[in-house]
């Protein structure tokens, strides 16, 4: 147990060493290789410039250093760990040289150096991530894990520890006094949990790094004295909430004043500063998309005319934030119909008119939206707002359904660019949307955003067969 710790700290540090040495080849190569590029002062104090670059990497390192160890990390979080250290690396130099120098600051070389750093180190972060895993993959730099109790979550937990072998973890059984219904054949059971109490009294596997325990709110005397146990050992110990039916209760913490709370679904958007940092690049945003659309509108209103009698833009009321209902406004796409406001687009829909398909297939049907995101109806990216027609349905047949309205819809959306757009046929298509939905508002990033429009964009530029 204590190597997969020191193992896990070895491989922060050598990363961390690794950006020191980066950055000091990028300054050395700069100042040696484009004399005239860098600051005069840089090969006058360049012993000074190169203590400055490493104070102001530690400084850096400090608030935002390396998080590729973590078993379970996404290329997001990477990514902005990486911007954000390589932005107060960058400032921080600046200042620093800004004191030591009476030159002023050169703000075209920090963007050009702070922009090397950044592509260098993102592919450092690549190569070092690889080769951890495989480190991993060969059984080294790993994480022995034991399950107690019979709750069905634990199988959904070891499903994901061993569906990927890059995270390092080892499984090697569970204890409870029944079996776990349906549990595969490789999810050992060790034992109830009488024999889990003699192997911690008399024979510990020194081996074991953490325990995932999912037994009841009633055994509370026998979840404290596992617990005391694991702080005894210096065993890591999790509680996995259990399962109520097929409804999986996920509780995250949260601080109400000086109490801890639990609950169910966290957004990040509840945090205000994300919330303007969200409403600041929507308007923005909207605003330019508005004043770009005035040309085309008069292009585009003349060919729905020709094509189909009726109005230019389609309003129809959907449901938004809060379960609110609003005008979701769209350039129309359909001939004027009575079955507007109850049925889906299909692929060959007769109501649909060849310029409107066109729209449909390319997204040109949505810019009005904008008007929406300016108003505060919707954002750019979002769960997509539904007709209320099928909010009624589907609020009855999909538990969770009603949660996607806890943050405002958007013109585009995770669903969306995930394989989940137009129809929904069967039951289960609107169930995994949803899910994509609820799984957006829960992990919200502005980088998250921009990925999604990146992917809209290219939907664009090549059709979604699911446009229609």
């Amino acid at each position: 147990m204590r190597q997969n710790l020191s193992g896990n700290d070895l491989a922060r540090q050598l990363v961390i060493t690794s950006d020191f040495v980066i950055i000091n080849i990028i300054l050395l190569s700069y100042i040696l290789k484009t004399p005239n590029f860098v600051p005069e002062y840089f090969h006058t104090a360049t012993k000074i410039t190169v203590v400055a670059a490493n104070f102001a990497m530690a400084i850096g390192q400090y608030f935002f250093k390396t998080k590729i160890h973590y078993r379970k990390i996404s290329f997001e979080e990477v990514s902005a760990r990486v911007t954000k250290l390589v932005l107060t690396h960058v400032a921080a130099m600046v200042i620093l040289l800004s004191f030591l120098s009476d030159k002023p600051t050169d703000f075209k070389f920090a963007f050009v150096y702070g922009a090397s750093v950044y592509v260098i180190l993102m592919f450092a972060r690549f190569f070092e991530r690889k080769l951890l895993k495989h480190v991993r993959q060969l059984g080294r730099n790993t994480r022995s894990v034991i399950m107690i109790g019979n709750d069905p979550a634990l199988i959904s937990l070891y499903d994901n520890m061993i569906g990927d072998p890059t995270t390092g973890y080892r499984v090697k059984g569970y204890y409870s006094d029944k079996i776990i219904p349906n549990s595969p054949q490789s999810l050992k059971h060790l034992g109830d949990i009488n024999t889990l109490h003699y192997n911690m009294e008399n024979n510990h596997d020194p081996s074991i790094d953490d325990a995932f325990c999912s037994l009841s709110h009633d055994e509370n005397d026998e979840i404290a004295r596992i617990m005391k146990f694991c702080d005894a050992n210096l065993v890591r110990f999790y509680y996995i909430p259990r399962m109520f039916g097929n409804y999986r209760l996920s509780l995250k913490p949260e601080m109400m004043g000086d109490t801890l709370t639990y609950t169910n679904h966290l957004e990040p958007l509840s945090i205000t500063t994300n919330k303007l940092t969200k409403r600041l690049f929507d308007v923005t945003v909207s605003i330019i998309s508005c004043i770009c659309m005035i040309p085309i509108i008069p292009i585009i209103a003349i060919i729905i005319k020709i094509q189909s009698p009726g109005p230019i833009f389609f309003k129809q009321e959907r449901t938004g934030f809060a379960g609110k209902t609003f005008f979701c406004y769209k350039f129309r796409s359909m001939h004027v119909n009575k079955d507007a406001d109850l049925e889906q687009a299909t692929e060959n829909d007769p109501r649909k008119f060849a310029f409107g398909n066109f729209m449909r297939k390319t997204n040109i049907d949505e810019l009005p939206q904008f008007w929406n995101v300016l108003r505060g109806d919707m954002s750019i990216v979002g769960p997509r707002p539904h007709m209320l027609h099928h909010t009624e349905i589907y609020s009855e047949l999909i538990d969770k359904y009603m949660v996607r309205h806890f943050c405002k819809p958007g013109i585009t959306g995770w669903a969306q660019v995930t394989g989940f757009r137009g129809e929904t046929k069967e039951l289960w298509q609107m169930e995994e949307r949803v899910e994509r939905d609820i799984w957006y508002i829960e992990h919200w990033t502005f980088m998250l955003d921009i990925k999604i429009i990146y992917k809209t964009i290219k939907s664009v530029i090549i059709p979604d067969k699911h446009a229609y």
